[in-house]
């Protein structure tokens, strides 16, 4: 895990290696072991390094077999794919990117099909062609900008505005996206993030780069690249076991500390189960509660769980200090936004774990894959019986447009293939659009915000392939979802409870915000950006209605984040302005 940057197209790489060693050290907190910078021919590239994987040789950029490659995340299959090309005796590193320079050397881009991981990169390679690849779920983000016959390329897009003199301008339907689903679509009437110009990959896309311009001629659909393959193995719960068992070997591939993010929920006490199996030494969980009546607290069931497979289980609190202090930092670190408040957590995880763990396991992509959301149950009912479409309801009375084009943008880019049941079209919606660009945005960058390497033991093309083409009954059946993972979990785990009724995941942010919302209100519609976007009465009225509790901290975050990433405020004042505090 890393942070990437640089600039392809270089005609002066003097003042290439300026700008991106400030793009890079923008980014240095993803990075704590070390930055280097090199230039080569028409590049320069830069790479802070988290070290994970063979921490003395695998600094990059890597060489080798005329190839070059800048990478952020992990190829867990490396083991695998040096074996299978016969490439020990060729490898001058253990890094997990360097067989993949030798298997380009044989096979050309066909190679990044045979990639098993979560990865971002930059490869010039050896034949006269660069790429620029991202892995099939987006677990790992890159961005860029064209500027004329040169291609920037980052790991965040705060890098790319490193050498702005001009304040970044905001995209307007990303904007309006953020508010009306709580994040920005990946791809909606062209390429786009929250800030104008600012392009992300998408997620499995390959991308070669021409005289400074991205070649999408070969573009594939969100998500295609790894729903388009059906495991050959059947649909039962030995089969279950043998393919979740073999992703969380894989990716538990680390020279340094790792442990999980333990909720109690299914999905983290399934990973949680399988570490335990796995290690002859307590794994390392933790679990971040709340200390406020009306939020479910999840530590009772991680407790218990934790004792039931020994392993060692530590607990932090999330309280209203955390949240006033925490705020402002995630909207510092999340300059590609998004207003889910799990993020505020995550953080506090993510502190809580610094020093004692390095990689973490966590269960994000279980519930999409598995068929976990009681959207999903809902849509497979008939209109009579209370079913609805699984897709956003929009609940956005403070902004100008309420909302109404993020939907149609959002049903287009969810558009999914012919062929999929109806559960299935539900799932992948949420994989090409809810997963990557608030999930995992949300893991990315709170735990890079740490210098913590986030790993999805779920989001495995092995698993992938499996779960989702499993028949539907085994996904959902009755009131449950996830039906075949709780069988599996009642074998393995009794202690998780797999069939009781799930509770749901809150952070009590509405309370915290209560007491201080009418000196907010006025003070979050005056922003520039709110006031941009937003009808200010309608604003003012969110903070005085408590009917619209609930739409406080999307507009609170909002604020936060225009002010830092916009108008340039520094988190903590950012926050004094809005609280009227000096």
């Amino acid at each position: 895990m890393c942070g990437i940057a640089g600039i392809l197209g270089v005609t002066d790489p003097e003042t290439a290696e300026r700008e991106v060693r400030a793009m890079i050290e923008r980014i240095a907190h993803r990075g704590p072991d070390g930055i280097r910078v090199e230039s080569g021919p028409g590049w320069c590239v830069a790479h802070a390094r988290l070290s994970i994987i063979d921490l003395e040789g695998g600094w990059q950029p890597l060489h080798a077999a005329g190839s070059t490659i800048i990478g952020n995340g992990e190829i867990y299959n490396y083991v695998e794919l040096t074996e299978e090309f016969q490439l020990k005796d060729r490898l001058r590193t253990g890094s997990d990117f360097e067989p993949l320079l030798h298997i380009y050397a044989q096979e050309g881009e066909k190679a990044f099909e045979r990639l098993r991981g979560m990865y971002a990169f930059c490869l010039i390679g050896g034949d006269g062609r660069t790429w620029l690849v991202r892995d099939g779920f987006g677990i790992k983000p890159l961005y860029t900008r064209c500027d004329g016959d040169k291609l920037y390329f980052a790991s965040e897009p705060a890098a790319l505005l490193a050498y702005y003199t001009a304040s970044p301008l905001s995209a307007p339907e990303a904007i309006s996206e953020l508010l009306a689903l709580g994040y920005t679509l990946p791809r909606s009437g062209g390429w786009f993030s929250a800030y104008r110009a600012v392009d992300p990959l998408l997620p499995g896309e390959a991308t070669e780069i021409i005289d400074g311009q991205r070649d999408n001629k070969d573009f594939e659909l969100p998500v295609r690249r790894v729903l388009d393959r059906k495991h050959d193995a059947p649909p039962s719960v030995e089969a279950l076991d043998a393919i979740l068992e073999d992703s969380v070997r894989v990716h538990q591939r680390s020279d340094v500390p790792y442990g999980l993010f333990l909720s109690g929920g299914i999905d983290s006490t399934a990973i949680a189960t399988l570490m335990s199996r796995l290690n002859e030494r307590p794994v390392t969980a933790f679990t971040c509660g709340f200390d406020v009546p009306e939020a479910r607290d999840e530590r009772g069931a991680a407790e218990r769980v934790a004792r039931a497979l020994n392993l060692d289980w530590r607990e932090t609190t999330f309280d209203e200090e955390d949240f006033w202090r925490i705020a402002p930092q995630a909207a510092r670190f999340l300059d590609e936004p998004t207003t889910d408040y799990a993020c505020l957590p995550t953080y506090k995880l993510a502190e809580a774990a610094k020093g004692t763990l390095t990689v973490v396991l966590s269960g994000e992509g279980g519930d999409e894959l598995f068929g976990g959301y009681g959207r999903y149950r809902r849509a497979l009912r008939p209109a009579w019986l209370g079913g609805r479409p699984a897709e956003p309801q929009i609940d956005a009375p403070f902004l100008k447009d309420k909302g109404a084009g993020a939907l149609a943008r959002w049903r287009k880019t969810s558009r999914p293939p012919p062929g999929l049941t109806p559960l299935q079209r539900a799932q992948y919606a949420d994989i090409a659009t809810w997963l990557p660009n608030d999930l995992l945005l949300k893991l990315d960058r709170m735990l890079m915000a740490h210098g913590l390497e986030g790993r999805t033991p779920f989001l495995d093309k092995q698993v992938a392939a499996f779960a989702f083409y499993l028949p539907d009954q085994m996904k959902v059946r009755g009131k449950f979802g996830k039906y075949i993972l709780r069988k599996w979990l009642e074998r393995h785990c009794p202690a998780a409870e797999p069939w009781a009724k799930k509770k749901g995941f809150t952070v009590p942010v509405a309370a915290w915000i209560a007491p201080r919302a009418g000196d907010l209100g006025p003070r979050i519609a005056g922003t520039k950006a709110v006031a941009d976007f937003c009808d200010a009465d309608a604003v003012r009225a969110v903070f005085t209605d408590p009917a619209q509790a609930h739409n406080r901290w999307p507009l609170l975050f909002f604020a936060l984040w225009s002010l830092i990433h916009l108008e340039g405020a520094e988190p903590v004042a950012a926050l004094k302005s809005l609280l009227g505090e000096p």
